[in-house]
């Protein structure tokens, strides 16, 4: 019983540090990690083990047309006439001709050995995998997608936690006023009406930060979903480095049409096997009525071995034809990844140029913020030296306030386009 008891703590000890283990993973994510999670995570994923499977099979069939193929065959017939030998040898003295029955029998097997298919089980090999990799990778593409998602969900929760902690500061800023008004008041220095409004600002910044801690909840839920990891209000998203644009295209979707044109090339070469001969060997073995020796009216078995050679020159018909529209396929597809290409590149110059907008923007505001936070640091010596109202002062503060915020607007809003232009190319 000791041992059991032994054995049940230290289980919940291996759950328990388990669960410690998954919880301290959601602690802080990157957003590289969350790509991978919700790539893992999407149900789509699934498909790669079962498109895998599906293609070995595929290609395990092509490979069995080499094996000896085994068949048999069987007829019982009724025909009208039969060779007559007494018609052709005449009347001989004490020669009596064979007559051979009308009502005749047969049951046969045969087993045929291919030997040259003109490259038909290769092609067929090729198709096989080509097709799977093409399956494969249109799985990769439809997972790319998921990058997009997942980083306009991972900067909206950068964005609404970077705007709660400056407003976080600004309420700081306004309780601290508060508490100068609260003791001026106990003074006889200020007016009751100073502080009833300094901390009616207090309670208004607390309002906005209520709204923040539960905008940034609610993308937190979407992107726990996204995921397939529980992420509470205490998980840290590390903000993602600056990225440099590389015009370069590395997309899943330029893979996709390398396997195409693979399959393409395959098939052309399958016409060709279309119209070469094919040799195999073959053993036939039979029973019935007559036999190989026809003469002999009665049951009886025979075999027989030989060569097969089987030239079908009925696909030179259709090859122009079938070239052409293999060529037009070709042309098709081509133009399909030229227009991809136009198209992405067009996507990655209006990313680039919204990602340089933020930048300068971000310049003015870094001006604008040091105005600003002059003038506040003024206001509030004026303030406490009775010069200016507690009013002034938050019309003072509160624009100090929105230059900062709307930095880190711009500043979240240059990553995400960074970000953008990186998963646009591929890089």
């Amino acid at each position: 019983m000791k041992a059991i008891q032994v054995f049940k703590k230290i289980r919940w000890l291996i759950l328990l540090s388990l669960a410690m283990s998954a919880q301290a993973q959601v602690g802080r994510l990157t957003i590289e990690q969350c790509y991978e999670l919700a790539k893992q995570n999407y149900p789509l994923i699934k498909k790669h083990d079962l498109i895998a499977q599906s293609g070995a099979y595929s290609v395990d069939n092509a490979g069995k047309l080499y094996l000896p193929q085994f068949s048999i065959t069987g007829q019982a017939t009724y025909q009208s006439q039969t060779i007559s030998f007494s018609e052709v040898l005449g009347s001989l003295p004490g020669i009596k001709p064979p007559a051979i029955s009308k009502d005749q029998y047969r049951i046969q097997a045969e087993v045929n050995q291919q030997i040259y298919d003109a490259g038909i089980s290769a092609n067929q090999q090729a198709i096989a995998r080509a097709n799977t990799a093409i399956q494969q990778q249109s799985i990769e593409v439809n997972l790319y997608t998921l990058k997009d998602r997942v980083a306009q969900l991972y900067f909206s929760v950068l964005l609404i936690g970077e705007q709660l902690a400056q407003n976080e500061i600004k309420k700081a800023s306004l309780q601290s006023a508060a508490d100068k008004a609260a003791a001026a008041l106990q003074n006889g220095t200020a007016f009751k009406s100073n502080l009833d409004e300094l901390q009616a600002e207090v309670a208004l910044a607390e309002m906005l930060n209520i709204e923040f801690r539960a905008g940034r909840k609610a993308y937190l839920q979407v992107l726990s979903i996204f995921i397939g990891k529980q992420l509470d209000d205490s998980v840290e998203l590390e903000t993602p480095a600056p990225q440099l644009s590389d015009p370069s295209i590395k997309r899943p979707e330029l893979e996709l049409f390398a396997l195409q044109k693979k399959v393409y090339n395959v098939q052309e070469k399958q016409l060709q096997s279309d119209y070469l001969p094919k040799l195999n060997a073959f053993v036939q073995g039979g029973y019935g009525r007559p036999t190989l020796n026809i003469i002999e009216n009665k049951f009886g078995g025979w075999w027989l071995g030989g060569l097969r050679l089987n030239w079908n020159f009925g696909s030179l018909y259709t090859l122009k034809n079938n070239r052409h529209i293999l060529k037009n396929n070709q042309d098709a597809l081509d133009i399909d990844q030229e227009t991809f290409i136009y198209n992405t590149r067009l996507t990655l110059s209006q990313q680039n140029n919204e990602a340089q907008k933020y930048a300068d923007l971000m310049k003015q505001d870094d001006t604008i913020i040091t105005l600003r936070a002059a003038v506040t640091k003024s206001a509030q010596a004026q303030l406490d030296n009775g010069v200016i109202t507690v009013h002034d002062y938050i019309s003072k503060l509160d624009a100090e306030n929105m230059a900062r915020q709307t930095k880190i607007l711009h500043t979240t809003q240059l990553l995400q386009a960074q970000y953008n232009y990186k998963n646009t190319s591929g890089n």
